[in-house]
């Protein structure tokens, strides 16, 4: 978990964020997976969340203890926690009636997103556990996911084994295997990330 102690205070943050946000996009991008031409992952972690909470802090001006405790508490629970996979979806079409429409047809599509470890069952999505955002009439935009994974399982993956992620929802249908790259990334996601902020 993030501490009011990882963040730089609004001037610190302000002189140093362009080559901060530069370093964070190049983090993110690295952790990023499409799922189709309309979904993407972003898988999180202690950096992400740093850049998240960091940014937000700055747009709204927040320097008091209790707002920024206020952030911490809203974002901290993306970062992963050793056993897990942690993302945002993200839902993108462009056009608005288009994306008032799909998102209709997509109601619950976040309790259909999965991993699979090589050699193993999917394990779906553990969806928006701090709140439901889908209604009886559409999904939202954004969900928070978490893939709870067994220790076999990042056992193998730490040993090289496929990842695969993807989406099983009747109205849009998507797998892609992970780049090896991004997979070995990921793999820092089980062990203790403390010590994971950009400076």
């Amino acid at each position: 978990m993030l501490t009011a102690q990882d963040l730089y205070s609004l001037e610190q943050y302000s002189a140093r964020r362009p080559d901060f946000k530069r370093r964070a996009v190049e983090h993110r991008k690295r952790r990023q997976i499409k799922l189709g031409n309309n979904m993407t992952l972003h898988f999180e972690d202690r950096v992400t969340v740093q850049y998240q909470i960091q940014e937000m802090l700055l747009i709204e001006r927040t320097f008091s203890p209790q707002g920024i405790q206020d952030e911490l508490d809203a974002y901290n629970p993306l970062i992963p926690t050793g056993t897990n996979l942690k993302a945002t979806l993200t839902i993108e079409y462009s056009d608005p009636e288009v994306r008032v429409q799909q998102l209709s047809q997509l109601r619950g599509v976040e309790d259909h997103v999965y991993v699979r470890v090589e050699g193993y069952q999917p394990v779906y999505a553990v969806a928006d556990e701090d709140l439901d955002r889908s209604t009886d009439e559409k999904t939202a935009a954004v969900h928070f996911l978490r893939f709870e994974l067994t220790a076999d399982m990042i056992d193998s993956l730490q040993n090289d084994s496929a990842l695969t992620v993807g989406v099983d929802h009747a109205h849009y249908t998507h797998s892609a295997r992970v780049p090896v790259g991004t997979v070995q990334i990921l793999t820092a996601d089980f062990v203790d990330q403390s010590d994971l902020i950009l400076s």
